[in-house]
């Protein structure tokens, strides 16, 4: 993956003078002589763009834009009192990011006022240079590299950040008490394939304006790539656990190798399963430290993350999944010991497919890195059918940001891996000659009635190659739960696929522990 500041968007933007007021005037309601603006209206314009030739070409910047470093782009502030929507008396507020450093594709982004879209137009005056001095004056056409919306998250008088679009087709979302860290996407296009991976843009976005008791927010988007044009509905849902729910219509210019629906993209550097000896006093650094997946047929399973010395990806098979995420499980601070990048606070992204997605899979990739800055970790669905030129699709899920997902299910979670050739942890007996042992605890769902009898619970491991030498289960009272002992021996260049669960008779008490283990990538 490219670093999460790294992306850049294409269009070029369409003024009009008569949005001027936005930000400071209260709109008088005229008659509309056509349709309200809506989706289908954007529909129309992603099937339009995607019977014409994909055109990558964009206005340039001026130069002192242009070289802006990543110090002086942040010192570029939208001024807040400049806010669009705060007329209307609203809970909702619109900024602006300002182009320049990487983000040098301005894009389009339209006002919907009673039916009606209206380009915003572009002022240098609604931003905050700082220390940035400029040898001319910016262009007054220059456009807008993306925008946010604010709400009241938090505090009933604060507009905190709700949502924000910015770079390819990259937003996040926050609910109550998070900051930001994993990133959604609008598509993946040959992520983690053998060609080189595509990364379309959000052109043109609309953005409707909210009434004075509006609870919610519709933003609609117009994607362009070279492999295919969408359009997007995005109905925003700010609460504690943050809910968007996503249309997209997808059609392609040409056959795709890999389409990735609902991709997250996130980091992982290490963390208690993989403990790297970098030069850093925090124990642990992630925005991310899990896959969490409920499959068609309603199994629950858990996949830890990993930071390996080569691109790795795993593939789950299933039909008509109910729910995929990358999830930020441990929210200790102790864990992370940052106190300025607030890692247990970053929130977990969950998806739910709306209709059912056939037969596919849930791919995970997971690329090394040096470096906390790099976004190396992403899942998305890709279907089973072959995507062909002229094809269109059609997806719908919701999205949630989510600050816990320990009510996510009924059952015991994975809450610790760690992987280890020593005997202390857990049983006095000695790791076979050559064997890798697994630590794994599990906690919450029945697993603290069963701390009254332990000898009812039983470990059920198993590997897709290799051979796991024993396995043991012990009572872990510290956190109301189990820990799990698995040794495994790999064969000769080969990857092991291990499973595990804790089960009483033929119940199930948790969800799967799934692992890839490599010896050559631990």
């Amino acid at each position: 993956m490219t670093d999460r500041l790294a992306f850049t968007r294409r269009g070029a933007l369409v003024l009009g003078g008569a949005a001027a007021a936005f930000a400071t005037t209260k709109a008088v309601a005229q008659p509309s002589p056509q349709p309200a603006f809506g989706y289908e209206d954007v529909v129309r314009r992603a099937r339009d763009l995607a019977r014409q030739p994909y055109d990558p070409s964009a206005r340039e910047l001026p130069e002192g834009l242009r070289n802006l470093t990543f110090d002086q782009y942040r010192d570029i502030r939208f001024r807040p009192d400049r806010a669009l929507f705060a007329a209307g008396g609203g809970p909702f507020r619109m900024q602006f990011f300002h182009p320049g450093f990487l983000y040098r594709r301005p894009v389009v982004v339209n006002v919907v006022r009673d039916g009606i879209a209206t380009p915003a137009p572009y002022s240098g005056s609604l931003f905050d240079y700082g220390g940035n001095k400029f040898d001319r004056p910016l262009p007054v056409d220059l456009g807008f590299a993306g925008f946010r919306l604010h709400y009241p998250l938090n505090d009933p008088r604060v507009f905190d950040e709700l949502i924000s679009f910015i770079g390819a087709s990259y937003f996040r979302v926050l609910g109550r008490n998070q900051v930001y860290g994993i990133s959604a996407r609008g598509v993946a296009i040959d992520s983690g394939g053998p060609n080189a991976e595509e990364f379309p843009d959000f052109r043109e976005f609309w953005v409707e304006m909210p009434g004075a008791n509006a609870d919610r927010a519709t933003i609609y988007a117009l994607l362009d790539g070279p492999s295919l044009a969408g359009a997007y509905r995005f109905v925003v849902y700010p609460d504690v656990d943050t809910v968007v729910d996503v249309t997209a219509t997808l059609i392609a210019r040409k056959p795709i190798a890999k389409l990735g629906i609902a991709p997250l993209t996130s980091m992982f550097f290490y963390g208690e399963n993989q403990r790297r000896h970098f030069n850093d006093f925090r124990p642990e650094l992630h925005d991310s430290d899990g896959l969490l997946l409920q499959t068609g047929g309603g199994e629950w399973v858990w996949r830890p993350l990993r930071n390996p010395k080569t691109p790795q990806i795993s593939s789950f098979l299933d039909a008509n999944p109910r729910g995929f995420g990358l999830m930020q499980r441990d929210r200790l601070f102790e864990h992370y010991q940052d106190l300025d990048l607030a890692y247990q606070l970053r929130p977990s992204y969950w998806v739910e497919p709306r209709e059912g997605w056939g037969a596919g899979r849930v791919e995970l990739v997971e690329l090394p890195t040096d470096d906390e800055t790099n976004d190396n970790i992403v899942a998305f669905w890709v279907s089973n059918e072959p995507v062909e030129a002229g094809q269109e699709r059609v997806y719908g899920y919701r999205l949630k940001s989510l600050s816990s997902d320990g009510r996510m299910h009924p059952g015991g979670r994975a809450v610790n891996t760690y992987p280890t050739r020593a005997a202390a942890l857990g049983s006095a007996e000695p790791v076979p000659p050559g064997a890798q042992r697994f630590i794994i605890d599990f906690a919450g769902g029945d697993l603290p009635y069963y701390l009254n009898d332990p000898s009812r619970v039983q470990v059920a491991p198993s590997s897709s190659s290799g051979r796991i030498g024993g396995a043991f289960v012990t009572p872990n009272p510290r956190i109301g739960g189990f820990r799990v002992g698995i040794d495994v021996q790999a064969d000769t260049g080969r990857a092991m696929e291990l499973r595990a669960f804790l089960k009483a008779g033929e119940r199930a008490l948790t969800e799967t522990w799934t692992f890839t283990y490599a010896p050559e990538n631990a």
